[in-house]
């Protein structure tokens, strides 16, 4: 996989991205954590499993503010497209704005967003 990044003077660098063996298949996650502080931004994403109490962090992703913020924006970019391919993405909530669940309830008072 390769991606172009912007250098000084709007140059493009080419990275070639290398995936492990380990890595490959991915990991599973369907919650994640969000917190930060002045310096970074922490997103911990976990598998929140049905009639537990329990999710462990699958993965720990640390960014800078910088990063975190070209991360929206590319996951805005790529929705975007996904939902002109595909279209739209409805979220778990009713037309009146009211949330329905995922099929877990993860308590909203421990958790920092």
């Amino acid at each position: 996989m390769a991606d172009k990044t912007s250098q000084p003077g709007g140059q493009q660098q080419k990275i070639n991205i290398k995936i492990p063996e380990d890595k490959v298949d991915g990991t599973y996650a369907n919650f994640v954590v969000i917190t930060h502080s002045h310096a970074e931004f922490i997103l911990d994403f976990t598998r929140v499993v049905p009639g537990t109490d329990k999710a462990n962090v699958q993965s720990r992703v640390i960014m800078a503010p910088q990063n975190a913020k070209a991360l929206l924006q590319a996951l805005q970019n790529n929705i975007q497209r996904y939902e002109q391919q595909h279209g739209e993405i409805t979220s778990p909530g009713g037309e009146d704005g009211e949330e329905a669940p995922f099929g877990f309830n993860p308590p909203d008072d421990i958790l920092p967003n």
